[in-house]
Formats: structure tokens, sequence, C-alpha cells
């Protein structure tokens, strides 16, 4: 998925937005190197205005994103969705939304809330399923917004995951509670034994999500520097015009 990511990422920073993320569109090398391919209907970023919205949805219904369902522009966000489709398949085996119909897929896609990873795959790591969660969010702004942030945000994850918490007191009030998912995994052939899931106290899952950083506001403190700085010797050449020795 790392490495899906940062081929995506660099269509990203080409101005291309691939429109098509599925299994189907990625090739794995024997030397275990993933490839992107069928860029067919991608579009450049510089064609696409902000209120566009087309008759026509292209895609594949499984896995658009909610914004390309209702034909409005597409962005790298919308990337960043299609590759959280593909991230849910790989983790649980199954899709996150399943119907008999496109135009039911596409309501869905809207509307329902996918089943949270972890009843399909008890074990999966909670920060692992927010990075999931975020990704599959139906506003655009609250995913990562390029398939670059969402690749160092894996990568960040899978370096860091093997930290060990802090062990709990022994003389807090934790209760332990035996819980079975709601949902059952259709896939899998019997039903998994009861998760023991500690109620209290409950350690925060970590934050991967990557700083945003404004580079307008930087290069326009970098402009604003440089013009500063190129008055100081305009001010020294005016006094010493009117104060000669």
């Amino acid at each position: 998925m790392v490495q899906a990511c940062a081929g995506i990422g660099y269509a990203h920073r080409a101005g291309l937005v691939h429109c098509d993320i599925k299994p189907h569109n990625m090739i794995v090398t024997p030397d275990g190197r993933l490839k992107v391919t069928d860029f067919g209907i991608a579009r450049a970023l510089s064609t696409i205005m902000p209120d566009e919205r087309a008759d026509v949805v292209w895609g594949s219904p499984q896995y658009f994103s909610p914004e390309q369902a209702t034909g409005e522009a597409p962005s790298p966000a919308s990337d960043v969705y299609s590759l959280g489709i593909v991230l849910y398949e790989v983790l649980t085996g199954a899709l996150p939304f399943t119907a008999p119909s496109s135009e039911e897929l596409a309501r869905m896609h809207l509307e329902a809330a996918p089943i949270p990873p972890s009843e399909y795959v008890p074990d999966l790591p909670p920060a692992l399923e927010q990075i999931v969660l975020k990704v599959l969010s139906k506003e655009p702004a609250a995913r990562y917004r390029t398939a670059d942030q969402l690749g160092r945000v894996l990568l960040r994850f899978g370096t860091q995951r093997d930290v060990q918490p802090p062990p709990l007191s022994l003389t807090s009030e934790a209760t332990i509670t035996h819980q079975r998912p709601e949902t059952q995994p259709t896939h899998i052939g019997q039903t998994p034994p009861p998760v023991p899931i500690l109620s209290e106290p409950s350690l925060p899952a970590p934050d991967y999500s990557m700083p945003d950083i404004d580079w307008t506001a930087v290069a326009l403190g970098l402009l604003a520097l440089i013009a500063v700085g190129g008055l100081v010797p305009f001010w020294i050449y005016i006094f010493f015009l009117y104060n000669p020795r």
C-alpha cells in the first residue's frame, strides 16, 4: 500500500487524478515492486473546475469516492478514498460496501458507514483501523489530502506499531468484559471466540495524521523577509545622501 501511495502521489505531484484506483489496476513485478496502471480516465487538475458536475460518472462503483458518485469533480482526496477501499479489502478480504446495483453502491458510498475492520479481524491494531476509517470519510476535507500524505502515515505506522504501551496499574478499577461483534465475518468458516475488551481505563489511539503545512503562507513570509532585507541598503543610501560627511 505504501508503494501504491507513492505511485499515485507521483501522479498527484504531476497534476493528475487517477479516478479509477482498484486492485485490477495494480500489478506486482517479480521483484516485489507495485506498479499502478490504466490512467485512461485520469484528469488533469488544471482542467477541473471547483463547481464542475458531470452527468456521466467515471470509475468503478465498488471503489469510487462519494463525490465521484454524485458526478462532482474529482480531486487527489478522491484517489485517497479509493486507496482506502483497497486497503480495507487487503486487511479484511471484503469490500466495505456491496450492493446488487451501481445506484445502490453509490448511495452507500454517500450515506452508509463501513463496518469497522476490527469486526473482521479482531486483533487489528486500533491505530490502523483509525487510519482506514479516516480515509473512508464521506467529506474529502476529512481525509488525507494526497496519496503521498497517506503513504507517510502508513509508513510511520509500520515503523512505530511495535512500540509497547505503558503497563496498566494493578490497582485500577478496570473491568474485563467479553463482547462478540454484532456482524460476524462471512468469509471465514467458523465464528471467532469472544474477544476480551478492556473497558477502563482505555488508552487513546495514537494520532498518525501528518501536520498540514501552509506553503502559501511560507512563500509569502519568505517574500516579505526578502523585501524587508532589500530596504536596508536603500535606507543607508538615503541617509548618506541627505547627511553628507
